[in-house]
């Protein structure tokens, strides 16, 4: 007979080749599947905080309109002295380009924006420099103004003349430089920043509080009702989103103020003899944020709570535990994730409000995005802004990372 000859086994190499390339595929597969989002966040997220955070270091205004004059200044030692000639006569050549390219105004916005007062007296010197033929230029410079024979008007140059800078940080926390360039803290009646940004961070904590302890016990009341119930409870919970945020905003001064409805109700109750003040303050500005941002509180508690069994907490009870340290040990360690997950979302949301504050808050209930939407629109002190969302950006990070902690130990001690 004839051997029969059997085919050679598949060896382990090609095996493991097409393991790989099948793995390969599945990957690039799942990867095409995320891409859209990648590239979405990419533009609309990662790209947008990028330039800003690089707009707050990028100050070209000064370093672009005066090549010569920031060249010089750059070279020499920031002290508190009036510059050499050379300087007048490259600052006097700078000035008469600048007011042909039309670029004088924009470094006279620049160096106001550091002292008061330095754009008219910019643009008076930059109108009359280009009037004159020859120097000497020190000298005709302080003919048409005494302000340029002192340090402090060159202090803000030197200042300016530099392509990156971290001087938009150090307004942005109410510190300045002086004439020798040494960072020194702002008067007293000069700082803003720093209690802006303390305020931002208190009416958040209180807004992201409050709608904790509203939004707990609603989500806990909601995850045992009937599924039908609960389905209609939840579209109330959803129905503010359906109306926009001005109008929510309106409705609430028309609500709280003087002759508004709460007023008129507790007057008639008699509880009240007068109207009480509940709008243009803080007050009315946590009362209308917790209410826009109840259902973001609402929404993850309930997701997590549907998902705990009930069985825990009844044998919890059996094994003669109380009700309260049923709940405590046993129910709200459960819960926690969605506890955090909308803690973080409400106080996210809430630190960058900005509508609601304006229309409902008064003159010291203005948020930090109030600040950042005035330099953005009206001063147009682009670098600030950035300086200030940076700032703001930052924060959240730290808030998040102590956050996280807390929320780790606190998960540690309840279980």
């Amino acid at each position: 007979m004839n051997a029969i000859t059997l085919p050679a086994p598949q060896s382990t190499t090609t095996l493991k080749t097409r393991l790989r390339h099948a793995e390969l595929r599945k990957r690039i597969g799942a990867y095409a599947l995320i891409l859209p989002l990648a590239v979405f966040t990419l533009l609309t997220f990662l790209v947008p905080i990028g330039q800003m955070l690089y707009n707050s270091i990028d100050d070209p205004v000064v370093v672009e309109a005066l090549p010569r004059s920031s060249a010089l200044l750059r070279a020499q030692p920031a002290d508190a002295s009036v510059p050499d000639e050379p300087v007048f006569q490259a600052l006097a050549e700078d000035m008469k380009e600048s007011l042909e390219s039309q670029a004088a105004s924009k470094v006279a916005n620049r160096i106001n924006y550091e002292e008061s007062g330095l754009r008219t007296l910019f643009m008076k010197t930059t109108r009359r420099v280009a009037t004159l033929e020859q120097g000497p230029w020190k000298e005709a410079f302080v003919a048409i103004d005494p302000a340029w024979g002192q340090p402090k008007t060159w202090s803000v140059l030197r200042q300016t003349s530099h392509r990156l800078t971290g001087d938009y940080y150090l307004h942005a926390m109410d510190f300045d430089r002086d004439v020798n360039g040494r960072v020194v803290r702002e008067p007293a009646a000069d700082r803003i920043y720093a209690d802006v940004f303390a305020r931002t961070l208190w009416v958040s904590l209180l807004v992201t509080l409050a709608c904790l302890v509203i939004g707990y016990p609603l989500a806990f009341w909601m995850s045992h009702l009937p599924a039908r119930t609960a389905n209609l409870m939840m579209v109330l919970v959803l129905l503010p989103f359906w109306t926009s945020l001005l109008v929510r905003t309106t409705a609430w001064v028309v609500l709280l103020q003087k002759e508004g409805v709460v007023n008129s109700l507790l007057m008639a109750t008699g509880l009240i003899d007068e109207p009480l003040t509940l709008i243009f303050n803080r007050f009315g500005v946590v009362i209308a944020m917790t209410h826009i941002l109840l259902p973001f509180m609402i929404l993850p508690l309930c997701s997590v709570m549907r998902q705990i069994p009930p069985a825990y907490v009844r044998a919890a009870r059996s094994l003669g535990a109380s009700p309260a340290t049923a709940f405590f040990r046993v129910y709200l360690p459960q819960s926690m994730s969605g506890i955090s997950a909308g803690v973080l979302l409400v106080f996210i949301l809430a630190i960058g409000y900005y509508i609601t504050p304006a229309l409902v808050g008064g003159a010291g209930d203005q948020m930090m995005s109030y600040f950042i939407a005035d330099h953005l629109t009206r001063s147009l002190n682009w670098g600030l802004a950035s300086a200030l969302g940076g700032l703001l950006l930052a924060g959240v990070f730290v808030l998040y990372a102590v956050y996280e902690r807390f929320v780790g130990i606190a998960n540690v001690r309840l279980g």
